[in-house]
């Protein structure tokens, strides 16, 4: 009973202590003004989807209701191209039937009977050419600063390498052209499945397999309305460096770059002291890796001693690793990071060295371009140590609990010794 009253007095002590535990800003973001994105569908149009081994019907047929059904559906704002492979040359000259590809539906505002009439019209027809198809559709969506996304749909690898699709795949992400590639594979053998899986996560793109219609349907529909939807905050592209002393200056925000296997980046941030630094970082994982990898984020001074290293991060995506770190700028980081005694000045902001670095290593000799990396930066009002007890002092904590249990056990006890007394009397 006394143990129970102890842990019912603790409990209610720790509830009361976390309400004065200091809340963290929130960082507000600001609107996009950023034109509306743009999406291309691409369609295998070859020879194999003739077969018919989905819900009883052909590929094409599949697709075809599927295209109708996901054009009936688009928003009105929708940005929306149509392009086939393999859609006109029915004969046997590889040369000529590589180079087969063609935009039915210019990028623009959904016209839906105009892109349903299209895609009535299509018959399997020839090869295979993927690759050139992926980089035509990035040239049908422009180089503007909008999200840009593909959507390739097909049943098989590509049969015209080169070029290699993806190869064009990671040529494009290279680019820094701000393109996602998402590809859905009708039925796939294991060979298209992980041709797809490349190039889709060289561009930071996901993969699906589809065997019914009711499959197909639904995720090109999520995909065309996520890339409709414009993102919060457009990446600024940065070149990070080899030393501390020639990196860029960074400003609170968004950033993408690449690293290499094995490379260091390094960013330098200015800190005010009464600002906390709070940053994270995510590295696609575009190419096979040999297995025990990972990605450090460390916060440094500019002559390299360590401030704060950072933790990993679960992504939600098995092909993508972060870590993020925090650290306050009213933690000394040098002579520069404190006024001299009777300066009434502020002290000038603290320079902190942001370091990414990966332990990958690879059995192939692809190590360029480097992975994608995205770097986010954040400075917020820091938060001082409260004046009451918190969970950050742990010797006042441990004080304070002590006494809330003294203080329990002598009540306990007392009452105890009333309610015996009480017994015996009566």
């Amino acid at each position: 009973m006394i143990h129970k009253r102890l842990s019912i007095v603790v409990t209610i002590g720790l509830i009361a202590l976390s309400t004065l535990m200091p809340v963290e800003p929130a960082l507000a973001e600001e609107p996009s003004t950023a034109e509306p994105p743009r999406v291309e569908l691409v369609l295998d149009v070859s020879g194999s989807m003739r077969a018919a081994d989905i819900d009883g019907a052909t590929r094409m047929s599949v697709a075809k209701r599927a295209f109708a059904e996901v054009v009936d559906a688009l928003p009105e704002t929708t940005q929306l191209g149509i392009r086939v492979l393999g859609a006109t040359y029915p004969g046997d000259n590889k040369k000529v039937g590589c180079r087969d590809t063609q935009q039915i539906v210019e990028v623009g505002p959904v016209d839906r009977d105009r892109a349903k009439d299209a895609i009535a019209t299509l018959r399997p027809t020839g090869f295979t050419p993927v690759g050139l198809a992926l980089r035509s559709a990035a040239q049908d969506l422009g180089t503007g600063g909008s999200a840009r996304r593909i959507v390739l749909i097909t049943d098989g690898e590509d049969t015209c390498t080169p070029p290699d699709p993806c190869t064009v795949a990671r040529e494009l992400a290279a680019q820094g052209t701000s393109l996602v590639v998402d590809t859905l594979g009708l039925a796939p053998d294991e060979k298209t499945r992980e041709q797809l899986v490349c190039i889709s996560t060289a561009t930071g793109g996901t993969y699906t397999a589809a065997q019914s219609e009711q499959e197909l349907t639904g995720r090109i529909k999520q995909l065309v309305e996520r890339a409709a939807v414009p993102p919060t905050v457009a990446p600024a592209p940065v070149a990070g460096a080899a030393d501390c002393a020639t990196a860029p200056m960074l400003a609170a925000g968004v950033y993408t770059d690449r690293e290499r296997i094995g490379e260091h980046r390094y960013y330098r941030v200015p800190v005010p002291a009464d600002q906390e630094l709070r940053a994270a970082v995510s590295v696609a994982l575009d190419r096979p890796l040999n297995r025990d990898y990972g990605v450090l984020l460390k916060a440094a001074t500019l002559d390299g001693r360590e401030l704060v290293r950072g933790t990993d991060a679960g992504s939600g995506r098995a092909d993508v690793l972060s870590a993020g770190l925090r650290w306050s700028g009213d933690e000394e980081t040098g002579p520069a990071a404190s006024s001299p005694p009777g300066d009434e000045e502020p002290a000038p902001p603290a320079e902190v060295c942001l370091i990414v670095s990966n332990s990958f290593a690879s059995s192939t000799a692809a190590t360029a371009p480097g992975m994608p990396l995205e770097l986010s930066i954040g400075l917020v009002e820091a938060s001082s140590a409260p004046d009451a007890p918190g969970l950050g002092r742990g010797w006042l904590l441990l004080l304070v609990l002590g006494a809330a249990g003294l203080v329990a056990g002598v009540l306990a006890g007392w009452l105890t010794r009333w309610w015996v007394a009480t017994w015996r009397e009566n």
